[in-house]
């Protein structure tokens, strides 16, 4: 049996009977028997939480991507909800005084082992700010959902840094909250002290999801099922285009897409690649909110068959430059500010430097492989030189 974080924590809820404690959780933070965290911990010797902090979604992940999420106050427990996520790129980071009066900071996020993905980004600032106004923080952790023993893609290059690119990891990195929380506490000298992870009882790096036997919870609206999780590291670089990447739909991130696109022959295209674990299933989709809303979109369908042989990242990046080649001129990036970003262009900041933009923006399709190799091989160095930093933090087998 598979106990997280927050099933250890409740055997000791004495550790926080009389202190003032807040937690950093959402919708996705429940017990084994799908219990709300918050919730539990009020019902338990610890009793209820004098606060609530809400990550990107809102605490409840009633909001859509980029927007703002309101202060609140919880219906459960009463306790106030502040909201990290607001209309400026200051409020991603806990004001001076959001822990006045608090001994300890509880942080239960299900994370999906994707650098872009902006609750690691939010749970490691937050445990700064924490330990910096002088409080505890426990962690309690969750597994990874795309297992352990993987990580892929090139690291942030300087000036290329931002709130889906906050941490110097891969793109999928393979460690668990409470294991990035040891790494960054390692880089920035946190003290060691007042850092505590609740480990995740039974489970092995190597595990799948379905291995792990707990029900899937969507921690934001776009991420409904695990097989949205398992494609997100490439199919999020669609979202810095205009393409469809299935917002709108039922099927985010395992939909790719656009008015005018030729599903078989993009399919076809694919198939012949042999990118490993995955199939292109040919389709038509119409979303109903966010681009293309109401329109018929051309694309295909990303079904992984083999998890340990899927490699999202340079999956998506193939299917990407695809999709460019199909459409032409008709292609084009994102240009709105992404993330409150304005000055670099949103594929530069989820991949962290301009290398892919321009390798696919080269007209010689000769030249265009070249530099793409040479961004592949850029993987390879940077996932190597993390396999040795990483050693020293890993909690489990």
């Amino acid at each position: 049996m598979i106990l997280c974080g927050i099933d250890r924590l409740l055997a000791q809820a004495h550790r926080l009977a009389g202190r003032p404690y807040g937690l950093l959780g959402h919708t996705a933070a429940v017990t084994r028997d799908l219990v709300p965290t918050h919730v539990a911990l009020a019902a338990s010797a610890a009793g209820s939480p004098a606060a609530l902090f809400g990550p990107e979604h809102g605490y409840y992940a009633v909001e859509q991507d980029m927007v703002a999420s309101a202060d609140e106050r919880d219906p459960f427990t009463g306790a106030p909800i502040s909201s990290l996520y607001g209309d400026a790129v200051h409020s991603l980071k806990p004001r001076p005084d959001a822990f006045r009066g608090l001994e300890v900071l509880l942080i239960d996020l299900q994370d999906i082992g994707t650098r872009y993905y902006t609750f690691a980004a939010t749970a490691v600032w937050a445990a700064e700010a924490a330990l910096e106004a002088g409080l505890e923080v426990w962690l309690l952790d969750r597994p990874n959902p795309l297992g352990g023993t993987i990580h892929e893609g090139n690291s942030i290059q300087e000036g290329y840094a931002s709130f889906v690119g906050a941490l110097d990891l891969p793109v999928r990195h393979g460690l668990t909250l409470g294991e990035i929380l040891r790494l960054e506490g390692k880089r920035r000298g946190w003290p060691g002290d007042r850092l505590e992870v609740f480990l995740v009882k039974g489970w092995k790096r190597r595990m799948s999801w379905p291995e792990i036997g707990r029900t899937w919870i969507a921690p934001s609206p776009n991420m409904p099922s695990h097989a949205a999780a398992l494609v997100y590291p490439g199919g999020c670089l669609i979202e810095a285009t205009e393409l469809s990447e299935g917002r709108g739909t039922t099927r985010p991130f395992e939909l790719a897409g656009a008015p005018g696109l030729d599903p078989l022959a993009l399919s076809r295209a694919l198939d012949e690649l042999l990118l490993p674990g995955v199939k292109f299933l040919p389709t038509f989709f119409k979303p109903q909110f966010q681009k293309h809303a109401g329109k018929v979109c051309g694309g295909v369908q990303l079904i992984v068959d083999d998890p340990a042989a899927f490699r999202s990242y340079r999956t998506g990046i193939e299917l990407l430059r695809l999709m460019k080649e199909q459409l032409g001129a008709a292609f084009s990036w994102r240009v709105a500010p992404y993330e409150f970003v304005s000055d670099r262009a949103a594929i530069d900041l989820l991949t962290g430097s301009t290398e892919l933009r321009t390798a696919l923006e080269t007209g010689d399709r000769a030249l265009a492989a070249e530099r793409l190799e040479a961004f592949y091989r850029k993987f390879r160095h940077d996932e190597d030189r993390f396999s040795i930093e990483r050693r020293d933090i890993l909690l489990y087998d």
